[in-house]
């Protein structure tokens, strides 16, 4: 049976670490078994923001931004943050789910209708990682000297 071509821009939105493995080691489930996992958020404008998620043993939340820049995705062709393209570095196998490789290590991905409020929030987060110049050159003045 041939499976149906998904087009690129259903990449188009949030989507949830499923499963990771890395080569030779068991497949890690994520979620409410391990109490961690990843988002990304894939703008149509090409934005893009990462971030790892994890809960605490009091059930808290934590957010830990990973990334925010760009994205390209064409013909199965993936870059992120201007990063070498790769082929099938992310691979849409439904318009629900994709597989990702980096470096040694196997995601599968769920695409995710999460609340506006959520994504916002998340991508923000990853927005304001890194601190403007300014208050770099400040924390590293009286922080790091």
């Amino acid at each position: 049976a041939q499976t149906a071509k998904i087009a690129d821009k259903e990449l188009v939105g949030a989507w949830v670490m499923e499963s990771m493995q890395y080569e030779g080691e068991k497949k890690i489930m994520c979620g409410k078994e391990t109490g961690y996992t990843q988002f990304k958020y894939y703008g149509a404008d090409g934005e893009y923001a990462c971030a790892q998620i994890a809960l605490t043993k009091e059930g808290k939340c934590v957010l830990m931004p990973h990334e925010y820049g760009t994205y390209t995705f064409k013909d199965g062709w993936y870059s992120e943050m201007g990063r070498e393209k790769i082929k099938d570095g992310m691979k849409l196998t439904d318009k629900n789910t994709a597989i990702g490789t980096w470096m040694n290590r196997h995601d599968v991905w769920k695409k995710k209708v999460l609340p506006d409020k959520v994504v916002k929030y998340i991508v923000n987060c990853c927005k304001f990682r890194e601190a403007p110049a300014d208050i770099q050159q400040l924390i590293k003045q009286n922080m790091f000297m």
